[in-house]
């Protein structure tokens, strides 16, 4: 009875471990924003070239699609004739993000997401002035691998 009972005990531990390191687990949980909220990131709308070390540019437009719903179209290129793929962050229950991310802080000059469902990154758009602004991508360290971070400037493309 007594060894059923320490096994008991030990496998309680080690699932309670289990969950404290499990990646879900340490996810920063999101904050209950409004449509106020998603306001403060009017700034972010329009169409914008990206470039970071070692990228190719890339082009994507942020539009609002209501004021709950930000939408962001990428373009294979300069043309921005042709939408490539269209990704959307939704505020839902209090919640604004996608299936992949969630926003846990948001401010006048910038958004941060922490990774839901099976990303591990998380990143912040944060504003430099009316025609820049940049992202930044933050890997945490796994295996072998040292935590990791990418930058890219995105500048706003004019009349378009």
């Amino acid at each position: 009875m007594t060894y059923r009972v320490i096994a008991s005990a030990v496998l309680l531990v080690l699932l309670f471990a289990a969950c404290k390191r499990s990646p879900v687990a340490n996810r920063t949980s999101a904050r209950n924003f409004s449509t106020a909220d998603i306001s403060k990131l009017r700034w972010i709308e329009g169409t914008w070239r990206g470039s970071g070390v070692d990228q190719a540019p890339f082009f994507e437009r942020y539009r609002f699609e209501n004021g709950s719903t930000l939408a962001v179209d990428s373009f294979p290129d300069e043309k921005l004739d042709k939408v490539e793929d269209t990704s959307r962050f939704e505020l839902k229950d209090g919640r604004f993000g996608n299936e992949g991310y969630v926003a846990s802080s948001i401010d006048d000059n910038g958004i941060n997401f922490e990774p839901a469902g099976k990303s591990k990154n998380s990143f912040r758009w944060e504003r430099v002035s009316d025609n820049a602004w940049k992202a930044t991508l933050k890997w945490p360290a796994e295996g072998n691998k040292p935590a990791r971070e990418r930058i890219y400037n995105m500048e706003r493309i004019q009349g378009k």
